[in-house]
């Protein structure tokens, strides 16, 4: 489990000599099974799990950005004093200090949400834009100094992708998975929205990016790159 004050890449090297003793196990035992990952760094777990099990990449799940983007609409919908539902917008990349939010395409009541602010009322500027960013970012760091582990939201986010994959609702999600030269990046396990049904990970979707935010995300992928080539992925 993450400790206080430790990040989620410190957990790299113990999980994945756990996953190199337990996945070919799990494997050999349910060879038709959808891998879903929730432990942590996910990421690299996610890809690991992959290296491990030989199973097709659309079978091995990780839970990656769900909970981010869940967090990041809630913030959004509180600042903006609207239902959470309302706001459509993605935390992509790494689940972990890494990430980004794609502001450029963040929309609320099907309006880009600069022009929203506008018409609401309320500023949304770069600095509040960064402020939510950082709490979504770092909200599991507060949450494990309180309390010593994360619960309930997780559950949440572990309940709806379950829910995705056993009712094939083919649900957009941004669940970590293996890239295959979505932006130019392969070989690496990050969190993109993806169509999630009942074969797992059916399509990895490349939603246009801004200039800053391609080159976020392609920073996100080499911190993620290098992770994994340090634990002998």
């Amino acid at each position: 489990a993450q400790k206080p004050g430790e990040t989620r890449l410190d957990l790299v090297k113990k999980n994945t000599a756990i996953f190199q003793s337990m996945i070919p196990q799990i494997a050999a035992a349910a060879s038709n099974a959808i891998l879903l990952v929730v432990a942590n760094p996910v990421d690299v777990l996610t890809l690991a799990a992959l290296r491990f099990s030989g199973f097709p990449t659309g079978r091995v799940v990780g839970s990656g950005t769900v909970l981010d983007t869940g967090r990041l609409r809630s913030l959004i919908g509180q600042k903006l004093e609207v239902d959470p539902r309302s706001v459509h917008g993605y935390v992509i990349g790494e689940h972990g200090d890494s990430e980004l939010v794609v502001w450029s395409r963040t929309t609320v009541g099907s309006m880009p949400i600069a022009d929203f602010c506008v018409q609401r009322g309320r500023p949304f500027d770069a600095y509040i834009q960064e402020r939510i960013a950082d709490e979504v970012c770092h909200a599991a760091y507060e949450i494990i100094e309180r309390k010593g582990a994360t619960y309930y939201a997780i559950g949440l986010a572990i309940r709806h992708i379950v829910e995705a994959i056993l009712r094939d609702q083919n649900t957009i999600l941004t669940v970590s998975t293996l890239l295959n030269g979505q932006y130019g990046l392969s070989d690496v396990c990050l969190s993109l929205p993806s169509i999630v049904d009942h074969n797992g990970v059916e399509v990895v979707l490349e939603p246009p990016l801004s200039k800053d935010e391609l080159d976020a995300l392609q920073r996100s992928a080499e911190v993620l790159s290098e992770t994994a080539r340090a634990a002998g992925l």
